[in-house]
């Protein structure tokens, strides 16, 4: 399992490390509005899943941002999913906040399904682990970061060369 601390502390990690090269586990996860949304909704399409411990704080706001940026260059076929346990209450208000068009925020709250089938769970906080998956177009996973440090940002450009390579 990835080791990771989140502001110093080691966290333990709950659910199943994911690797490069895996089938991409499906998952269950709710919009801004209580609509459910699996990963076979974006079937079909590249797939940046950013995961973050909450949506409202500094270096996660960034990273949504980032990311938003970024894929607006990488074509419609490439789809960024920004994963966290925040409330879909607080998350549609950030979104409507935010005026970020290329990405879609989801929330994981109801039952940890992405945090487990991802093995991304911070047990200690019932937060997401900053993390980074790219899903090709055949939900294979062709990326994965781990970030080691909870609060430190991902590599940007090793997962946007994934997407752009997987497209």
């Amino acid at each position: 399992m990835a080791s990771v601390t989140f502001k110093g502390n080691p966290v333990t990690l709950l659910g199943s490390e994911v690797k490069a090269g895996d089938k991409a586990p499906n998952f269950t996860v709710l919009d801004n509005d209580l609509n459910e949304v699996t990963l076979n909704d974006t079937k079909g399409s590249v797939r940046i899943i950013s995961v973050v411990p909450s949506i409202d704080t500094g270096v996660c706001d960034a990273q949504t941002r980032r990311f938003n940026e970024e894929t607006a260059k990488l074509g419609k076929d490439v789809k960024v999913l920004t994963i966290s346990v925040d409330l879909p209450f607080a998350q549609k208000r950030w979104c409507a906040a935010s005026g970020l068009e290329h990405v879609q925020v989801l929330s994981d709250h109801r039952d940890l399904s992405f945090g487990q089938a991802y093995g991304v769970v911070m047990k200690e906080l019932r937060l997401l682990a900053r993390s980074v998956f790219v899903i090709d177009s055949n939900d294979q996973v062709t990326y994965v970061e781990y970030v080691s440090e909870g609060t430190n940002h991902p590599d940007y450009e090793k997962a946007l060369e994934a997407a752009k390579q997987a497209n």
